[in-house]
């Protein structure tokens, strides 16, 4: 459906407003259906990319400055993500044996089964969204939009 539609215009929309406009709303979509898939695991889409990271650590703990760097969207408040996380024991936080300023974030057993059930239902969710795109426009389009949000 085109984005005119979608937003319900006659008026000709100049073709850089017109790709903010589908960027933005393809993001809802995208992010719509990605919340309902994390809702029955009580789970948002920032705390389930936290766990994300800290299985990617492969064992060993991360700081909040490591985290913070490494998530997609970058204005989350890791600290109240990892008050949540660990409220719900998918994540132990310590105090850094080096450097006693500084927190350690480590993902549970708990943390890891979660996301062992989730990784097939996410592929899913990826399959999804690409499944009406070839592989070379799946590859142009990734070529675009990181054209796209390189800003000189």
């Amino acid at each position: 459906m085109k984005i005119e539609d979608i937003i319900k215009t006659n008026t000709s929309i100049e073709h850089s407003k017109k790709v903010i406009l589908n960027i933005m709303y393809t993001q809802t979509v995208i992010g719509d259906k990605f919340n309902e898939l994390l809702k029955p695991y009580d789970l948002s889409g920032e705390q389930f990319n936290v766990l994300r990271i800290l299985r990617g650590q492969k064992g060993c703990p991360a700081n909040m400055c490591i985290i913070q760097e490494r998530m997609i969207t970058k204005n989350s408040n890791t600290t109240r993500l990892i008050d949540k996380l660990l409220s719900k024991e998918l994540v132990t936080r310590k105090v850094c044996p080096e450097n006693r300023r500084k927190m350690e974030v480590d993902i549970t057993t708990k943390g890891l089964d979660l996301l062992k059930d989730l990784d097939p239902k996410v592929l899913e969710h990826e399959k999804l969204f690409s499944s009406n795109l070839s592989q070379n426009e799946l590859e142009q389009l990734n070529t675009l939009l990181e054209k796209y949000r390189t800003l000189k």
